[in-house]
């Protein structure tokens, strides 16, 4: 009797080993193929939820909430779990709250909509080996800074490339003036209008204002002496972006040259529309104008949960949501294999169409051309005039370094 339960001992443990050494090969499996059925990934979302880029941060939130409401469940099994951090718009916080962040093992962090901050976290991203995903961020520089970093906005050069056709062809020696405060998106700007203005035989020069500052009166004085042809105006600091366009009106800058910029948010739609009477202006997004399921859904997703509709950087946040899915459905959480997912990643986001360039991880998306008319209540809306496709308004390949 004795015999007989030692041998059926031994068999049930022999099972037992067979079992455990098949579950271990599943497991492996299902590690090597990028994510366990019911593995948690966490997420360092940083962004300004205060200080000068706090509207942006909070647009960019509200695109990532509704970003992971629509990939929940589509990421291979795993489930991702976002902590937020308060960058407060500030370099040192930022690079804080990242290095405590991977000091706690997180291996994916996204989000800032500040372009200094970005291309300070981008490096670090290189250094700890983590994935870092910046998000409505333009400077140029992130483009192509390793092959760590992604970013899920537009960048300047997109921008500049959409309103080079500002003159009329083959016209030469015009002088532009770009108008923007003293910030790596300022200095972005400069440099792409430089770029592209420049090498179509214009002079481009700069007024760069302190970031923040109140009085803005004598910076539109001296873009009203500057005898410029055009002024190309980028502005993304919302807290004085009226009173910058209040700055211009009362110095009659609009009536001396061109106005080129960007459609900004919403809330300076009013203030902006006279200014803008008749002018097309460039605009990486607005609700109306892309015609897909994802900006209809996120769209609705927004109305349901009362959050009103799309902003100018909802999408980014939406986008990030899209890109961390995609990078742990097919990378799990090895970030080497998190970083080939995302390459050459083609996919449907709220703008439409979008390509992540291998070569420098440029976001290949569409751009749109706007118009400022008045609306209900005097009220001003946009008017889509043209949507612009990714291939007209690629940037320049920028090389790792």
């Amino acid at each position: 009797m004795t015999h007989r339960w030692t041998r059926s001992a031994l068999l049930l443990a022999a099972m037992a080993l067979v079992a455990a050494a098949l579950a271990s090969t599943a497991a492996a499996r299902v590690d090597a193929g990028g994510a366990a059925s019911a593995s948690t990934v966490n997420v360092a979302f940083i962004y300004p939820k205060t200080g000068g880029l706090a509207a942006f941060g909070q647009e960019e939130f509200d695109g990532f909430q509704a970003g992971l409401a629509y990939t929940k469940g589509k990421c291979g099994g795993v489930t991702i779990n976002p902590t937020y951090i308060d960058d407060a718009t500030d370099p040192a916080t930022a690079i804080t709250a990242f290095k405590n962040a991977v000091g706690q093992g997180t291996k994916i962090i996204a989000g800032t909509g500040s372009s200094g901050i970005a291309l300070q976290l981008g490096p670090l991203a290189a250094q700890n080996n983590v994935l870092y995903i910046a998000g409505a961020a333009a400077a140029d520089a992130i483009t192509g800074l390793n092959r760590n970093t992604f970013r899920a906005g537009r960048q300047t050069l997109q921008d500049v490339a959409d309103a080079a056709n500002v003159f009329p062809p083959k016209t030469t020696g015009k002088k532009v003036v770009v108008f923007a405060e003293d910030t790596a998106f300022g200095q972005g700007n400069f440099a792409a209008v430089n770029g592209i203005f420049g090498g179509k035989g214009h002079a481009v020069t700069k007024i760069l204002s302190p970031f923040g500052a109140a009085d803005l009166t004598p910076y539109a004085q001296q873009l009203k002496n500057s005898n410029a042809d055009a002024a190309y105006v980028a502005w993304a600091n919302t807290t004085n972006a009226a009173a910058m366009w209040q700055s211009l009106q009362q110095q009659g800058v609009p009536a001396k040259m061109t106005i080129i910029t960007g459609l900004a948010n919403r809330e300076v739609y009013d203030s902006l529309g006279p200014l803008v009477s008749g002018i097309t202006l460039l605009s990486h997004y607005v609700y109306t104008a892309p015609k897909n399921k994802v900006n209809t859904w996120m769209t609705k997703w927004l109305a349901k949960n009362h959050l009103g509709v799309p902003n100018l950087f909802t999408p980014d946040g939406f986008v990030t949501a899209q890109m961390i899915c995609r990078a742990v459905q097919k990378g799990g959480t090895d970030t080497s294999k998190q970083i080939s997912a995302l390459e050459g990643w083609k996919f449907v986001a709220p703008k439409g169409a979008q390509y992540i360039r291998p070569a420098d991880h440029a976001m290949i998306q569409p751009m749109f051309l706007v118009q400022l008319v008045p609306g209900k209540g005097g009220h001003f809306v946009t008017k889509v005039v043209k949507t612009v496709s990714p291939g007209n308004v690629q940037p320049p390949v920028t090389p790792f370094k």
